[in-house]
């Protein structure tokens, strides 16, 4: 069978490939530390269980709107406003079975073949995948740890060009754990003014900061009118497998993006979306200790990878992620990352999987227990000593 030439160009996520040999592995009776895969090791909470309980009991099981049931277009706006993030109207909130689709479909409306679009490098894999996938030329944006893995504006500005339609950005971002500035985002929202270009913010993690306010591109006037909001509440409210995912667009996105859905998903699960209400509106106790747990974690691990010799790591600001600092040890990325899972029973990540300015580095996902975390870190020691 033939494929088409488009799905050359379509990558992949590397998490799902390292889980799956991890997984092996425990098959055959080894002991792997999981740091591979992103998603918080937490229970969703109790009340939204419960709220998706009764939404099937009442039969929420049938088709909904496309672009989501109109309580939770409302709630995830008044949401956005209660936390000081975003003015917006509901008829610009669109809910996607996972925020994936947000990407998805913003290119696909967006990008003609050989339109640009500019991703931060280290950076979620997906960017480049699915703008090579529908005929864009994906374009890095270097995120240099001398800079603290932020995106300089300079540079920014030199990469962009009359084909550039698409500036992603990523903050609290992953791999890197770093926070984009005000004053950096200040200067990007002005070459984006400047060139006429459309941004789409992943946003995330936003709620998983350690110190400070979330900021945006969208902070900044006429931002509005130009930016895509990706969000979702598989981080934020440990929902993973829930797939749910929320975009606010710009007015003229909102009929075109919801054409794509009702060709490709349909709509988002009804009962799920009840569940998504719950979570907006309920307590935050639940984020709130979660955020203090991964605070721990974080300065578990920075300070243990800091005392292998050869390995560097700065402190993440956001997220929950570590990328260390490996050139000192002499190996690729990727051929650190396998030696670790064959040999020291550690699943992570090479940076490579995130881009090639990721190469040196090695992500890490402290989503996993202080415990785990030490044994991981006892046995990283031991490799490469």
């Amino acid at each position: 069978m033939k494929l088409a030439a488009r799905m050359d160009r379509l990558g992949t996520e590397s998490a799902f490939e390292v889980l799956a040999k991890a997984k092996a592995l425990e098959a055959q009776g080894r002991e792997i530390v999981h740091l591979e895969i992103g998603e918080p090791d937490f229970d969703t909470p109790a009340h939204v269980i419960a709220a998706a309980q009764q939404a099937l009991d009442k039969g929420f099981t049938h088709y909904v709107p496309a672009p989501g049931i109109p309580e939770l277009r409302t709630a995830v706006a008044d949401f956005l406003e209660r936390t000081g993030r975003l003015r917006t109207t509901p008829d610009r909130v669109l809910i996607t079975p996972g925020a994936k689709p947000i990407m998805f479909f913003t290119i696909l409306a967006l990008c003609e073949e050989g339109d640009e679009v500019l991703y931060p490098d280290p950076g979620f894999p997906m960017y480049a995948s699915i703008a090579a996938f529908a005929g864009a030329k994906p374009v890095p944006v270097p995120l240099r740890e001398e800079n603290g893995f932020a995106i300089d504006p300079a540079e920014l500005r030199s990469l962009v060009t009359d084909r550039t339609k698409l500036l992603i950005l990523n903050s609290p971002h992953n791999p890197c754990g770093s926070v984009s500035t005000p004053e950096q985002l200040a200067e990007i929202a002005e070459i984006a003014i400047e060139h006429d270009l459309v941004v789409l913010s992943d946003e995330v993690y936003w709620a998983l900061r350690y110190d400070g306010a979330h900021h945006s591109v969208l902070d900044f006037d006429g931002m509005a009118a130009r930016t895509v909001l990706l969000d979702g509440w598989s981080k934020t409210f440990a929902m993973t497998g829930w797939r749910l995912g929320f975009g606010v667009f710009p007015e003229p996105l909102v009929e075109p993006v919801t054409r794509l859905m009702i060709n490709s998903v349909s709509c988002t699960s009804a009962f799920s979306q009840h569940a998504a209400i719950a979570a907006l509106e309920g307590p935050w106790d639940d984020v709130d200790r979660m955020l203090d747990a991964f605070r721990e974690r974080r300065d578990v691990i920075v300070s243990g990878l800091n005392a292998v010799p050869g390995v560097s790591c700065l402190e993440p600001e956001g997220a929950f992620y570590a990328f260390p600092n490996i050139t000192e040890l002499g190996l690729p990325a990727a051929t650190l990352s396998d030696r670790l899972l064959a040999e020291a029973g550690v699943a992570c990540l090479p940076g490579t999987s995130f881009g090639a300015y990721g190469e040196n580095h090695l992500r890490f996902s402290y989503a996993n227990s202080v415990e785990n975390i030490r044994k991981a870190l006892d046995a990283f020691r031991v490799l490469v000593s």
